[in-house]
């Protein structure tokens, strides 16, 4: 379990809000999509398949970028790499506003999606430096909500402006502003808190950075937050980043400014439950599990209705289905207080990112298999949406199986007289597998 600080200072507060807003700024960016899909499926003349490239390219970046990016915050600080962050994220909004060529817009997509995977881990790093351990999950969730106020704007705010101003002037003034975000996060944040000496900087050895990550993901407390992460986030992100409009548009027959609403309520859901999460399960950690067996539970009653349902889903149903399940993104917090708790100070950036490439493999997968069904079954939702429940029911099995594995550890680490993160009562299916044996002898 990683060390952290007994108290938390004004100075503290500063640089993690400072740092927050760079997340804010890249949950911007990430889910503008949401809103101008169709406008950019126009402007660059593609259809489904095509446009879920876009998102597929953008999150597989971002995935692909998570355990660098770990390493990085971990070997760097989180200061210089959210200075990176901040100029990539203006540089590829600045790119988006200007292309008009189906690649050119590839490519932008790309490069926000480079910027934006290097923000997240990033300010979780700085939370864990500079709060005290008991103030992780709250401060996650925090985070997390402060991104949803970005998800926020790249709705009906977003969606007005590109009426009004168009595609160009308004993609071009948030890129530039952005990048002149940079003076902020120079001048604002620090890599340690105040006294403290800044950890050794040096070159990267490929076999030192090897081992690390094999010694992070062969912690089941950090596959078991891979898992979670995997299964609760990736539903919203396909609907918020790119599906929720045409799904709701050509698939329920809402109109364009309905439908741009009720994406608001994955925002505001996200709001309440995420610090209400962090606060609960900050207090009583042993609920951390408990509450995401039952959002998963919940999540794919709510498919299960949504998908079977005979015509349009009545917005009755629709608000509260949404509500539901935004929790997702609070439930997926969960598994970064995982990462942390099972592992070093030294390596929770590069555990943080391990976590965090889980849910945006999933959103990669979801978001192009959906795109491509839609192609095939002649822009079909129902079914096209299945791959939702797929990807679900295999992310939600995986997890049960680390589960049952961290739980092995943690008893044998028990039995060892270690401190343990979460107390724990051994139950009836706590019976161990050879394969929970061979964990927990690890």
């Amino acid at each position: 379990m990683s060390p952290a600080i007994g108290r938390a200072t004004r100075r503290s507060w500063i640089i993690w809000l400072t740092a927050a807003t760079v997340y804010l700024l890249a949950v911007f960016h990430r889910t503008s999509f949401g809103v101008a899909g169709l406008q950019a499926a126009d402007r660059f003349g593609v259809g489904a398949a095509a446009l879920g490239t876009f998102t597929v390219l953008q999150v597989g970046v971002y995935a692909a970028m998570q355990i660098p990016t770990g390493v990085l915050v971990d070997r760097y600080g989180p200061r210089r790499v959210l200075t990176a962050a901040v100029l990539i994220l203006g540089l590829g909004q600045v790119l988006l506003a200007v292309a008009h060529s189906y690649p050119l817009g590839l490519l932008a997509r790309g490069v926000l999606g480079f910027g934006d995977a290097l923000t997240f881990v990033s300010v979780l790093r700085l939370i864990a430096a500079h709060f005290p351990g008991r103030q992780y999950a709250l401060l996650t969730s925090l985070t997390a909500t402060i991104g949803y106020v970005g998800n926020l704007a790249a709705t009906v705010p977003l969606t007005l402006l590109l009426d009004g101003p168009g595609w160009t002037p308004t993609f071009l003034a948030v890129g530039l502003l952005t990048a002149l975000y940079t003076v902020v996060v120079v001048l604002r944040v620090k890599d340690t808190p105040s006294g403290e000496p800044e950890p050794p900087r040096g070159r990267i050895d490929p076999r030192a950075l090897g081992r690390q990550v094999a010694d992070t993901w062969r912690v089941p407390g950090t596959r078991l937050g891979f898992w979670v992460h995997f299964s609760t986030m990736f539903a919203p992100n396909v609907l918020t980043m790119l599906w929720g409009v045409p799904f709701l548009v050509q698939g329920q027959g809402q109109p364009k400014a309905t439908a741009s609403a009720l994406l608001t309520v994955f925002v505001f859901g996200s709001m309440v439950g995420g610090p209400t999460t962090g606060t609960l399960i900050g207090r009583r950690p042993s609920l951390r599990m408990p509450l995401v067996i039952g959002y998963l539970t919940g999540a794919a009653l709510v498919w299960t209705v949504m998908l079977s349902w005979s015509g349009p889903v009545p917005l009755a149903l629709l608000v509260p289905f949404f509500a539901f399940l935004s929790l997702g993104g609070a439930a997926s917090m969960i598994g970064f207080a995982l990462a942390r708790d099972y592992n070093p100070l030294s390596r929770v950036g590069t555990a943080t990112g391990v976590v965090n490439v889980g849910g945006f493999v999933a959103t990669t997968i979801g978001a192009l298999s959906v795109g491509v069904l839609l192609q095939w079954t002649g822009g079909n939702f129902r079914l096209s949406l299945l791959a939702i429940v797929v990807i679900l029911a295999l992310g939600a099995s995986r997890m049960l199986v680390w589960w049952r594995r961290t739980r092995a550890h943690l008893f044998a680490a028990q039995a060892r007289g270690e401190e343990l993160p979460v107390r724990i009562r051994r139950r009836r299916w706590d019976a161990a597998s050879p394969e929970d044996a061979a964990v927990a002898a690890a």
